[in-house]
Formats: C-alpha cells, structure tokens, sequence
C-alpha cells in the first residue's frame, strides 16, 4: 500500500534535471571560452549522453572494475572530442568540460516538488551518477535531498538488481516501504521486481521535442504524476 511509503529515491539524469540543455549551454559557452568553432552543441549533449549506457555495461559485464560515473563521462568525451572540435584542448580543459555534468539545471518543479515531499518522506537519489557529482549537483541547483545513494554506495550500476536491494536496506527500510520515482519505465521494472514502490513523472521534453519514448507509463505504476508538485499533492503532502 502506498501508506506505508516512508522514503522516495530518485533517478536524477531527465527525471530531476534536464541534463540535454544544460549541457548544451555549458559546452556552448565553453567553447566559445576556448575558440572552438560553433557546433550543434544540442546533438554534442545528445551523443555524449549515447554514451552513458554502453560504458556502464562494460562495468556490469564485468569488462571494466567499478568505475565512477565522472570517470565514465571523461571516457567518453574523449570519443567525441574530435567529432566536435574538442580534441586539440589540453587535458585540463577536457577536464574542466567534463564537469559540466556537476552543474545541470532542475526541471521547473523539481526543488519546489521535492521540498514538499520531504516534509513527509525521507528523499534520495538513486543514481548512477557519484557522490561528488550528486552532492555539487544539489549545491548548484538547490535539490534537498536527504540522503545520496546509487551506484557509487552499491558499487553496481541499475538495473542490476543489487542496487535496488542495497539503497533499501541502507535505508534501514522494507523495499515495499521505499518508492522508486524515475520517468524511465525501464528503472521502475527493474524497481519493482526487486519489491519496491513505483512512481513514474512524465518528462515529455527530456530529449527534445521529437521525443518518443516515456511518454506515458508503461505499465500501472503505484503512483503516476505530470511532475513532482502533481506526485507530492497526490502522496498527501
């Protein structure tokens, strides 16, 4: 029932921000900082987030050791660097690019969405981002939560099911007594086979106006909202 609910964890990457055009006017900015010539920085967003899965499943595979997201990230800039102009800078500035995924701006409710959940529920994130990107993240754009867990405190990446199981318990909490909340059906089956509550918020623009996929849930989800202050209301705050 959804009254025993007593935590909600996020997925955070277009769930809790939107990281496409964020990482588009930081990159746009960047290079323009750089003397890099224009690009369609929307699509350099788009294909360095292409990216995410595949080197994540090298880490569930077992190819690669547990690596960080951060590590991840500047990976796979260096696979596109060239593609847009990136790869003469020096490391440094790479660097300094690759923390632009430490900065991404909140969809228009999420702070206002999560403060009112949190004066009922514990809130936290279940990302696959790290703990520092996480922690400068909600510094930077005033998300406040209770608790970072995800991949870096599971040392596993989602869907596998240990992460689920593993935020649970270091909750100290029942899975039935903590709701996955993402706007990806996939994280919340993936929630849901392991006993967790599920709540899906539909972010329509995530990828952009031709979007096709997430549109609607899926499946009937516990809970089902148009954004965060829509899924507050309905869990009583």
């Amino acid at each position: 029932m959804i009254s025993d609910v007593k935590a909600l964890i996020f997925d955070v990457f277009g769930t809790v921000v939107d990281w496409r055009t964020s990482v588009a006017r930081m990159s746009r900015e960047f290079a323009k900082s750089h003397g890099i010539p224009e690009a369609d920085w929307v699509q350099f967003a788009c294909d360095w987030r292409d990216l995410y899965q595949p080197a994540m499943e090298k880490v569930r595979s077992g190819g690669l050791p547990f690596t960080k997201l951060d590590t991840l990230h500047r990976m796979n800039l260096d696979i596109i660097a060239k593609k847009y102009g990136l790869s003469n800078l020096p490391e440094e500035a790479l660097d300094e690019l690759n923390l632009v995924w430490h900065r991404l701006s909140p969809w228009p409710d999420s702070v206002e969405g999560l403060t009112m959940l949190k004066s009922r529920f514990i809130i936290g994130t279940h990302s696959n981002g790290n703990i520092a990107l996480m922690v400068n993240m909600a510094k930077n754009a005033g998300l406040p939560w209770d608790v970072i867990l995800g991949a870096e405190v599971v040392r596993q990446y989602k869907p596998i099911p240990e992460t689920y199981d593993r935020c649970c318990d270091v909750l100290g909490l029942a899975p039935e007594q903590v709701m996955m909340t993402a706007a990806h059906n996939t994280d919340l089956v993936a929630a849901r086979a392991r006993g967790l509550k599920t709540g899906f918020v539909t972010r329509a623009n995530e990828y952009g106006p031709d979007q096709t996929t997430n549109l609607k849930p899926s499946e009937k989800w516990d809970m089902v909202a148009t954004d965060f202050i829509d899924l507050a209301r309905k869990m009583g705050c």
